[in-house]
């Protein structure tokens, strides 16, 4: 006999939850977040648009975990892909691609961070984690004897972390204005200033 299955409003809610944010993903990809409604989002879930509202509140508190999942899913292929210095750049040209696939994600990531910088927005906190907590892996990653002696004589793992943050921002920044500008490129040859050394 099979397992009964959990009734009521709270049954399944995470998986619940899943299934909406992977819904409101592809309606955002695919209109825009301005043009998808959570009607759409909702019967692209199969629930209601009621059901919906029990687990998110508005479209901007699902904008902001469909970009946070996305984060998490893109933290741990980073951490999968790159455990040498040589895979960094190409782990970050596979990373751009995979981002142009999806302007409009790109373009929405762009402008909640940029409105996440006001205090009060819903979303502050968690981008300055994320920053924090990026700046701190990265930095700790040319902590090591190994990484250390490649990066330049005269910057510092802290100063690399937060220039790497800066540079890839503004490179997808200015591909979502022009995209049929070469960013892959620049994103290679920073890389490489910074692990060139002046005392070779």
């Amino acid at each position: 006999m099979g397992e009964a299955k959990a009734r009521g409003p709270y049954a399944k809610t995470p998986a619940r939850r899943a299934e909406i944010v992977r819904a409101a993903r592809n309606s955002f990809a695919e209109n825009g977040y301005a043009k998808a409604s959570l009607r759409d989002i909702a019967e692209r879930a199969g629930i209601t648009h009621a059901g919906l509202l029990h687990h998110f509140r508005n479209k901007d508190e699902l904008l902001a975990e469909v970009l946070a999942e996305r984060d998490s899913e893109e933290w741990q292929w980073g951490l999968a892909q790159v455990d040498r210095l040589e895979q960094l750049a190409p782990y970050l040209g596979e990373l751009i691609r995979h981002h142009q696939k999806a302007p409009e994600l790109m373009r929405l990531w762009i402008e909640l961070a940029a409105a996440s910088s006001r205090t009060d927005h819903p979303a502050h906190d968690y981008f300055v984690e994320r920053y924090e907590r990026g700046r701190t892996q990265f930095a700790q990653g040319f902590h090591d004897k190994a990484a250390d002696s490649r990066l330049r004589a005269d910057l510092s793992p802290e100063s690399a972390a937060v220039l790497f943050h800066a540079v890839l921002n503004g490179l997808q920044l200015q591909w979502v204005l022009d995209q049929d500008l070469d960013i892959i490129g620049p994103v290679n040859d920073f890389v490489r200033l910074l692990l060139d050394r002046d005392d070779h």
